[in-house]
């Protein structure tokens, strides 16, 4: 598998570039303002998220690509205020 990976929800409220099987950044919408995390998986909980994205488990994330996060990032930081 080659990292990164790039997912999202459905209803595209969040990105998410996977950087290895330990971490990623989210790209969450919400109305006019946006936030953006990074994770490190320290817990075995955090890690069976990643893997669930990763293997895009039970419908929760669907296939995205660089572009469509860089897009969505983009048009983030134009036109909403970041949470901090």
């Amino acid at each position: 598998m080659t990292f990164p990976l790039f997912r999202k929800y459905p209803n595209n409220a969040s990105f998410f570039r996977l950087d290895s099987a330990e971490e990623f950044l989210e790209l969450k919408i919400m109305g006019s303002r946006y936030s953006l995390i990074s994770i490190k998986a320290k817990i075995l909980p955090d890690r069976n998220y990643i893997a669930d994205m990763i293997a895009m488990e039970n419908d929760h994330w669907i296939a995205s690509s660089e572009e469509e996060f860089e897009r969505a990032l983009n048009e983030c930081r134009q036109n909403r205020k970041e949470l901090l």
